[in-house]
């Protein structure tokens, strides 16, 4: 039967078990308020591209995020944001990257998207269509917060590109505390005539390179939809970029005839290394999927059927 679906994430990666209460609860609840968000969305009869926009959007003004308010620092101490956003039945998509001072990414993405002949726009050509297209912007310092320099003095302590979003921890601990990205954010949704969409937004690395792009705005990698499903994926960007994870979900469903769940374990499972990725999908029929394979991935879905699920670590 086919009826509406909705997941979401917030970010996949090395999440300890003990996570702080300051640091879960915060990330649930928005989860949470996200999820209810997008779900009377789509009892309204809004589209899912509309959805999954709305849904990113109120992701990335929250602070605990890694994407649009929270996102992490390059080497430089600056932002580069990137989001990307795809709608299943057209095949129509948008995306950016380097971004510095626009609010909401995944909205300029969009306008990209329905404003220009083009797929991708990046750094000052994407902030320039920004300010013509009277999308909000702010100073850039608006992004930079003292939790976000702390991390980024940790990494460069350590010279090392940190791949993590979590509380700061003391120099002596952070060197065997392993590498994780919680953070990035997504959303994917299905309305009950099977029309589909998927949105992905991220600040990226902790002390990466000016100038690096990852997987969320490569449309096939961190966010893909067409006529059978979509995918928001999160994780390492150069593995899922070389896993083509989010494309990779669809074509087995298409070539191999999987349905969504085994096309997305598969993929999690085997076309990327262990420790390295986390997804969210839904299908043209309501199905709905979150598989990872990280200690956890903050996570959250619905279906018409009543079905309803917000986790971060497995069968929790």
């Amino acid at each position: 039967m086919v009826g509406w679906a909705i997941a979401l994430h917030g970010g996949a990666g090395d999440i300890p078990i003990d996570l702080p209460d300051e640091r879960r609860i915060p990330r649930e609840t928005a989860l949470r308020h996200c999820l209810d968000l997008g779900v009377s969305a789509l009892k309204s009869g809004e589209p899912p591209l509309d959805v999954a926009e709305l849904v990113v959007r109120e992701l990335e003004n929250h602070p605990d995020f890694n994407a649009g308010k929270g996102s992490v620092l390059t080497t430089q101490g600056t932002v580069e944001m990137e989001a990307s956003i795809m709608e299943g039945k057209t095949k129509r998509c948008g995306a950016v990257s380097g971004l510095t001072t626009v609010v909401n990414p995944i909205s300029l993405a969009r306008l990209v998207m329905e404003k220009t002949p083009h797929i991708y726009l990046a750094f000052d050509a994407a902030e320039a269509f920004a300010r013509a297209h009277g999308v909000e912007t702010v100073d850039s310092s608006h992004f930079i917060t003292p939790e976000n320099i702390a991390r980024l003095k940790q990494a460069k302590e350590f010279n090392r590109v940190q791949l993590d979003y979590t509380a700061p921890t003391p120099p002596k601990e952070l060197e065997n505390c392993g590498d994780s990205q919680i953070g990035t954010v997504g959303c994917v949704a299905v309305d009950s005539a099977g029309n589909l969409a998927s949105a992905t937004s991220t600040g990226g690395y902790v002390n990466k390179m000016v100038g690096r792009i990852g997987d969320t705005p490569v449309i096939g990698a961190g966010t893909y939809a067409n006529h059978l499903c979509a995918v928001s994926a999160t994780g390492k960007g150069e593995e899922i970029i070389r896993g083509t994870v989010a494309r990779d979900v669809a074509a087995l469903m298409e070539y191999k005839g999987l349905s969504l769940t085994e096309a997305a374990a598969y993929v999690v499972d085997q076309s990327v290394p262990r420790g390295s990725c986390g997804l969210v999908a839904v299908s043209a029929r309501g199905e709905v999927t979150m598989p990872f394979n990280t200690t956890g991935m903050f996570r959250a879905c619905a279906t018409e059927d009543g079905y309803s699920e917000m986790a971060i670590w497995p069968n929790n």
